[in-house]
């Protein structure tokens, strides 16, 4: 069957695949720009960039974790005083929580997370570990 046959023999117009061309080229518009992104947000060498993780329980801040290439291995056990506890591991530049006694374990599941605004929830715990950087500047401030 030729092009010309198809399209007089059904009811699709030559404009039609041209539209619907265009929609599948603008659906990948999405991956383009979050993929942008993503390579935008990786640390450049020359800048001096310290990466942190901030464990808050309920809002406010417990404790932090340096987080560098060339860390050491360690774990923290945080417990609360009704027996929630959730075990946290911290290896080299990354960390994650190995254990807890919450219910659903999402937040063991989640696994290691490393990159700048990663973060992980204990919802029954009202815990949440988040990676922060901040610049190697005088001023400490924290980027987002």
């Amino acid at each position: 069957m030729q092009f010309k046959q198809f399209f007089r023999n059904s009811r699709m117009k030559p404009w039609d695949g041209v539209i619907i061309l265009l929609l599948i080229l603008f659906s990948f518009l999405p991956l383009v720009i979050f993929s942008y992104q993503q390579t935008a947000a990786t640390p450049i060498k020359d800048q001096k960039k310290a990466t942190t993780a901030v464990l808050r329980v309920d809002g406010k801040e417990i404790r932090t974790f340096s987080l560098a290439q060339k860390g050491k291995t360690y774990t923290y056990k945080y417990e609360a005083d009704d027996g929630d506890y959730n075990i946290i591991e911290v290896s080299g530049n990354k960390i994650r929580i190995s254990d807890a006694n919450c219910g659903d374990l999402i937040c063991v599941q989640r696994g290691w997370i490393s990159k700048k605004g990663e973060s992980i929830v204990c919802l029954p715990h009202k815990l949440v570990i988040e990676i922060q950087t901040s610049a190697g500047g005088d001023d400490g401030e924290l980027i987002y």
